[in-house]
């Protein structure tokens, strides 16, 4: 299955309920739910973090977190 960390940039995919258990309730709090389109806007240089749009909010995540969030792509 595919998840945040093998998005392209532009890319869009859906947040799957198999992720609820590993996203952080700090990410839950921002908007970051099961269901919600999430799109890949840029990555840092380095490749670490990158730069995510879920529900209008614009968040920096760990690629160590993005690996573990499992997504539909759409």
């Amino acid at each position: 299955m595919d998840t945040i960390a093998t998005l392209q940039i532009g890319e869009i995919g859906i947040i799957s309920e198999e992720s609820l258990d590993v996203i952080p309730l700090k990410l839950l709090e921002m908007g970051c739910l099961p269901g919600e389109e999430v799109a890949l806007l840029q990555v840092a240089p380095l490749k670490d973090p990158l730069y995510i749009c879920v529900n209008g909010s614009h968040l920096a995540i760990r690629k160590e977190m993005a690996a573990q969030i499992k997504i539909i792509k759409g």
